[in-house]
């Protein structure tokens, strides 16, 4: 039997494509590792999105080379960097055995059949039923559609992913009561942009009548979606937030900016007026939201007056959560052939300020939490075995903060919910005990 490691880089969409590659060798009888060391396959699932995720993919695909020259046989690299530079990466890496770009998914297996030598299995496909699940015991995510039809100046995903395409419901739904029955407790649905789905298939936004209904499986605790972009998060999909205690109260809305001249060179379909107003509305129907979002600095032609509408724009506005990102040329990109490109030194002189900002801004909103009480879902200890990690409805595993929980011994806590006190506020981070009544 031989064994099979794998790398996933990137975004968790790029996940859940490495956990069905991961069950079909599962399927074929393949032994799964974890250490790539100890694989004689190994397959890099890689992201190409922006430059330093090109880079570290590259980076990646040179170490796992270089473990040819031992046990492992064969390296076959797939993902979202293929996509863009297959022809490139086949004549600079020809330690790799097998390219696969994701217009390969669909007969993924039999390459990989005619690489190893195997007796051919017609049946075979990715199926995201037949996944392995990476992400522990207690979480999943539920991909809900593939590709990009908004099409950022600044961004290539529709040029590697194509067109948005939904998955049917009944299909999703399918998927979701698989995830259930394996015990998972708290379900992230994902998409490139989670508030388009169904428009393709029903020519209306169908993600409030699907999170409904996946409040209506047992088993789910939990259920949050990512990627709602402004211009389609409607009042129906925020009373489906608001009226279901499911759903965790939490919109991760990335706006980019906040300035109407750098939006609309970002071909961006909101203003800074809506923005401002879509955030006063769900926080106004949702008092205890928790609101993520992600921007970009140094677009090209963002001035100084731009920059500083941004920069009171979030100390104004005190985003629960925040993530920046400095303006990355991409090839082929509108945005790339813009003018008035911005050196390195501002962007990052911007960024620095930033999330400068956002630390204190995070740092007094972690502190009103002290003294409260939530329900945490315990997913680890520390090495010392002095607390336990875990998070609240208020943080998306892999992006945001975690809750220490003092440990006391009496039982062993892990994988579930439990009520905790929030005694201190760390950075990004929260100290806690267990919470009796």
């Amino acid at each position: 039997m031989m064994n099979v490691g794998f790398v996933s880089l990137g975004c968790s969409k790029n996940l859940v494509v490495t956990e069905g590659i991961i069950g079909l060798f599962n399927n074929h009888n393949f032994n799964i590792v974890n250490d790539a060391q100890e694989a004689d396959i190994i397959v890099v699932n890689t992201c190409g999105f922006i430059e330093s995720a090109k880079q570290e993919a590259i980076g990646t695909i040179f170490e796992m080379a270089e473990l040819k020259k031992n046990r492992c046989k064969y390296l076959i690299v797939t993902g979202c960097l293929v996509q863009r530079y297959k022809d490139e990466l086949v004549k600079e890496i020809p330690e790799v055995d097998l390219f696969l770009s994701i217009s390969d998914y669909e007969h993924i297996w039999k390459e990989i059949e005619k690489l190893l030598g195997l007796e051919e299995d017609e049946k075979a496909r990715l199926d995201f039923n037949n996944r392995i699940l990476t992400t522990g015991e207690n979480m999943a995510y539920l991909k809900i559609a593939e590709g990009c039809n908004n099409n950022c100046t600044y961004c290539a995903i529709p040029y590697i992913q194509g067109p948005y395409i939904s998955r049917p419901i009944d299909e999703v739904l399918v998927e979701a009561r698989n995830l259930a029955k394996q015990g998972i407790k708290e379900l992230v649905v994902i998409a490139q942009d989670t508030t388009k789905y169904g428009i393709d298939l029903y020519e209306e936004s169908k993600l409030a009548e699907l999170l409904e209904e996946l409040c209506k499986i047992e088993g789910f605790q939990w259920i949050r979606f990512l990627y709602a972009y402004p211009e389609t998060i409607t009042g129906e999909l925020i009373n489906v937030v608001k009226n279901n205690d499911k759903i965790c109260s939490y919109f991760d809305i990335p706006i980019q900016h906040i300035s109407d001249t750098v939006l609309k060179r970002m071909n961006r379909k909101s203003d800074g007026a809506s923005i401002r107003s879509l955030i006063d509305k769900i926080r106004d129907e949702i008092p205890n939201v928790t609101i993520r979002t992600t921007l970009i600095v140094g677009f090209p032609g963002e001035t100084e007056e731009d920059f500083n509408e941004l920069y009171e724009f979030v100390k104004d506005t005190k985003f629960d959560k925040l993530g920046v990102f400095s303006y990355s040329m991409e090839d082929n990109t509108p945005a790339a052939r813009l003018k008035e490109q911005i050196d390195d030194a501002t962007k990052d002189i911007r960024f620095n300020r930033i999330m400068k900002l956002q630390e204190q801004i995070s740092h007094d909103i972690l502190n009103e939490k002290v003294g409260n009480v939530y329900k945490v879902l315990i997913e680890s200890l520390t090495p010392d075995n002095e607390y336990y990690i875990g998070r609240t409805s208020m943080d998306v595993p892999d992006m945001d903060g975690v809750v220490f929980v003092k440990n006391h011994g009496k039982e062993n806590l892990i994988n579930r919910f439990v009520d905790c006190r929030i005694t201190e506020a760390i950075e990004y981070d929260l100290i806690g005990e267990i919470y009796t009544e």
